[in-house]
């Protein structure tokens, strides 16, 4: 009887060892850390770009020791939108989130009640349920959402002292609001057990060319132009200064990482890498359709079974995926109303199309619908008359400015002078196989024909399931407030812009 007491008492003992090492160990709830970079192309060696190669070393590790997404794709090629989208989970068309800065007054001021756009009932943002699961959760740098929200409720740290719920300044891009992940994210958190979730914004294509590590900057003419682009200098600089970022977010990751690192925190960390949307020095990318604006990388690393090491995906995934998968990494349940799945669970299914989309984007007002699918991108333009190159944020920068000269001066091809100056066409189709640089329309060519009507046919069917909210007319409220935010800057002062504005003019 003692000897069975004692086996028992043993077995006991043991068990309570291995649950505890389960707890402590296996079965911990992973950290997760999403480095989004904004405004960048996937122009790393690991995706096969010939100038970057060996120029990457970081994140082509991550790709390495991780999953690489070869095909990923933002929902909209603007901030705010893409932002909106995959922070709840669901396309910002469904939610009304989708023109750029909306719910948005004067920067630093509280949104007034008129302007406030809210999310469905029952709809929450990742961080929330994150928190609700016992998630720590912090970010360090901007927002971009736009709906209504309390900032404290979605993050722990992030929040400064005068921070007042709906502050506009907290929704852009303020480099003010930025913290130092080295003190004041994952750090910070009271109980050093428990897991968190957490966002660091890197500058991509907006400032990390700062950082391009010694001897490695490319310069100017190093960077062949896509014959889309004139050969004219500023273009010239733009295009390089783009892959110079591609350096300087490696250098800003390896940051990241070591800091992990060093506070033994990575072992136990699934790291998200990837972009917001295209470059914003390159005309073409950022705000439209193109695969320029909508392709991005996405590599996921971490210490997770469903992670195997050196995997390669070529299926069309979107960065609603991303919103699910870190939910399923969590081992939570995803939502009934997001739109992207766990790019990692046991019933996932590739995706046969990707959707996009492009509202206002600043002051500029147009409407651009896209499906990618799996050779081809399909492009529809709702207000074909209004050019590529209709009065914007970008006017008064050099690649504009010289884009305009060159079109006067008659330097321009063909094919440049009607791409950007012409009327647009209502239908885009371009074999991405075949025509990477999307310089081909196919949708006027008799042989594609049914290709192009089954595009269009599957984007009708998405637009009525969904009720894309760009099919109707944007709240005069917050076309009033876009209004008085631009009315006195030049870019909108002495152009032209869209008639829409003329009922705030008298």
């Amino acid at each position: 009887m003692k000897s069975f007491v004692l086996k028992f008492i043993i077995v006991l003992v043991a068990q309570s060892f291995v649950l505890s090492a389960c707890v402590d160990g296996q079965n911990k709830k992973p950290n997760i850390l999403w480095i989004v970079a904004e405004d960048l192309n996937p122009n790393m060696g690991c995706y096969g770009d010939t100038i970057n190669i060996g120029h990457t070393p970081v994140i082509d590790k991550m790709a390495a020791d991780g999953v690489m997404f070869n095909r990923a794709y933002a929902v909209a090629p603007v901030c705010s939108a893409c932002r909106s989208a995959f922070i709840t989970g669901k396309m910002q068309t469904t939610t009304g989130t989708h023109e750029h800065r909306s719910s948005r007054t004067t920067d630093g001021e509280v949104v007034p009640e008129e302007l406030r756009i809210y999310l469905p009932d029952g709809m929450k943002t990742l961080p929330e349920l994150m928190k609700e699961a016992g998630y720590f959760t912090f970010n360090s740098g901007k927002d971009d959402y736009n709906f209504f929200y309390d900032r404290t409720k979605l993050y722990d740290v992030g929040n400064a002292k005068d921070y007042k719920p709906g502050m506009n300044g907290w929704q852009g891009n303020h480099a003010e609001h930025n913290l130092s992940w080295t003190e004041d994210v994952w750090s910070a958190r009271p109980d050093k057990n428990q897991p968190w979730f957490g966002q660091i914004e890197i500058m991509g294509g907006k400032r990390d060319y700062k950082y391009v590590r010694e001897g490695e900057k490319l310069a100017t003419n190093d960077v062949p132009l896509p014959p889309y682009f004139p050969d004219i200098k500023s273009q010239r600089e733009a295009w390089t200064q783009h892959y110079n970022a591609g350096r300087g977010s490696d250098a800003r990751i390896e940051l990241i990482l070591k800091q992990l690192e060093a506070d033994g925190e990575l072992e136990n960390t699934i790291v998200f890498f990837f972009s917001d949307h295209g470059s914003p020095s390159s005309l073409r990318h950022k705000q439209f359709c193109y695969e320029g604006g909508l392709q991005v990388p996405l590599v996921v690393m971490g210490n997770s079974p469903s992670i195997k090491a050196g995997t390669k995906v070529n299926d069309l995934v979107s960065l609603l995926d991303v919103t699910a998968t870190t939910m399923g990494l969590a081992g939570l349940d995803v939502p009934d109303y997001m739109d992207g799945q766990d790019l990692f669970a046991k019933d996932y299914k590739p995706a046969e199309y990707i959707f996009g989309a492009r509202d206002r984007c600043d002051f500029t007002i147009d409407r651009i619908r896209t499906v990618r699918s799996d050779k081809y991108r399909y492009i529809r333009n709702f207000w074909p008359e209004r050019t590529m190159l209709q009065p914007g944020y970008r006017d008064l920068k050099p690649i504009v400015k010289n884009l305009k000269q060159a079109y006067v001066d008659g330097k321009l091809t063909p094919y440049q002078e009607k791409f950007w100056f012409g009327v647009r066409p209502e239908e885009e189709l371009y074999d991405i196989e075949s025509d990477p640089n999307q310089m081909n329309n196919l949708a006027m060519d008799a042989k594609y024909k049914s290709i192009l009507k089954k595009h269009r046919k599957v984007l009708n069917k998405w637009i009525k399931k969904t009720d894309d909210k760009g099919q109707y007319p944007e709240d005069p409220a917050q076309l009033k407030a876009t209004y008085d935010l631009w009315k006195n800057r030049p870019q909108f002062k002495n152009a032209k812009v869209n008639p829409e504005y003329d009922q705030f003019k008298k």
